[in-house]
């Protein structure tokens, strides 16, 4: 579990990154950036957690 939650931030704070990065290019907008690249990594970041949750399931014990 300490893990998946160590992987989940690191996904998180490059998703931000990228997100930011490619909003700002888009827009020239700090804070139209700013807001895409909060909302959108936070429900990836959500769903990147219970991604990993259910793989785990298939994988099996050895994985852990």
């Amino acid at each position: 579990m300490t893990t998946d939650l160590l992987k989940t931030g690191s996904f998180a704070i490059l998703h931000f990154i990228v997100g930011f990065t490619i909003a700002y290019l888009l827009t020239g907008s700090i804070a139209i950036a700013s807001g895409i690249a909060l909302l959108e990594p936070m429900a990836n970041t959500v769903v990147f957690f219970f991604h990993e949750r259910v793989w785990r399931r298939f994988q099996g014990p050895s994985a852990a």
